[in-house]
């Protein structure tokens, strides 16, 4: 199972994220990205997820708290 640790349309803060899981060893899948591409960002509803698995979802949480203000 798949669990979201972030939904952003910010493609800097998603690009930063994938990094830093990345860099943690957590192998994440982006989704949605085409779709809210489609709109260039412009509809807030549909936004670019970020998913891990549910065995990682903790430590994709702590990796990306520590590395990442909370502001969305």
């Amino acid at each position: 199972m798949m669990i979201e640790v972030l939904s952003t349309n910010d493609p800097v803060k998603l690009s930063f994220a994938e990094a830093v899981l990345r860099d943690a060893g957590v192998e994440a899948v982006t989704l949605d990205a085409h779709t809210a591409a489609t709109f260039g960002g412009a509809l807030p509803w549909i936004k670019r997820r970020v998913l891990v698995r549910e065995a990682d979802a903790a430590k994709a949480r702590m990796a990306l708290a520590a590395a990442m203000p909370k502001d969305e």
